[in-house]
């Protein structure tokens, strides 16, 4: 049984940091539905399990790991049990273009991570076909994204581009067009007659927003009906996805 002091145990523990997981192009997926998705994806490396975890899942291998091992590996307070090492699946936004999504999230600038994870579950969710993280955003293999997704990481193309002009434009030159959720746009969601056509969301950090020399084709606003100041990122982004996604299917 492996121990913290393993070798591969050891070697494993060092993807909790950003710049381990960038030069090795591996991350920790942790608990069983992570995993689950993982091992569907193909993308498991190794997969280690404290000894009832391995008994609860005997139909996958997995490497025994003693209690204090996993509590090492896990990024969570009560670890279940499973942790795989995964390789990271980001790919080109050339690659992901040429497959002609119809929709499209690009998170520009977002900096916590339980959000990024949630734009990818509600992405997935919606049916979208990428999500692409531009600029400054955080790295959609920290561990707390990785469980925010809820295994949606291993569904959808997930892109990484550090100009998030350059990415607009080639999404626009994709014949995609580029809206860009503001609380502040001159467009309500809901008067837009476009949605049907294939789109890329352009959703900004919730404490700065999206940069306003960004050129999307429009800025278009969710409507407030209550007395709530601003929706989050999470719910401005289910409302944008969805209404594109129902839009999409009535235009089929």
């Amino acid at each position: 049984m492996f121990t913290v002091r393993t070798p591969r145990v050891v070697a494993a523990r060092r993807l909790h940091r950003r710049r381990d997981r960038d030069e090795s192009g591996r991350f920790l997926a942790e608990g069983p539905q992570a995993v689950r998705e993982a091992l569907k994806a193909g993308v498991v490396t190794e997969l280690f399990a404290t000894a009832e975890a391995a008994a609860r899942y005997p139909e996958w291998a997995a490497s025994l790991v003693d209690e204090a091992a996993m509590q090492a590996l896990a990024d969570t307070v009560q670890p279940q049990g499973l942790v795989a090492v995964c390789r990271q699946r980001d790919i080109p936004l050339e690659t992901a273009l040429a497959a002609k999504p119809r929709l499209v999230a690009v998170c520009v600038d977002i900096r916590d991570p339980g959000n990024a994870g949630t734009v990818l579950r509600t992405a997935d969710a919606a049916g979208a076909a990428a999500v692409v993280f531009a600029g400054d955003s955080v790295d959609p293999y920290n561990g707390k994204a990785v469980r925010s997704s809820a295994g949606s990481l291993f569904h959808v193309d997930v892109v990484r581009a550090r100009d998030t002009a350059a990415t607009v434009d080639a999404l626009r030159n994709a014949g995609i067009q580029v809206l860009a959720a503001d609380g502040y746009g001159e467009t309500d969601l809901f008067d837009l007659d476009t949605l049907g056509k294939p789109t890329a969301w352009l959703f900004g950090s919730e404490a700065h927003g999206l940069p306003r020399e960004l050129a999307a084709d429009r800025r278009v606003r969710v409507p407030l009906y209550g007395g709530a100041e601003s929706l989050n990122l999470a719910a401005a982004a289910a409302v944008c996805l969805y209404s594109s996604a129902k839009a999409m299917r009535g235009a089929q």
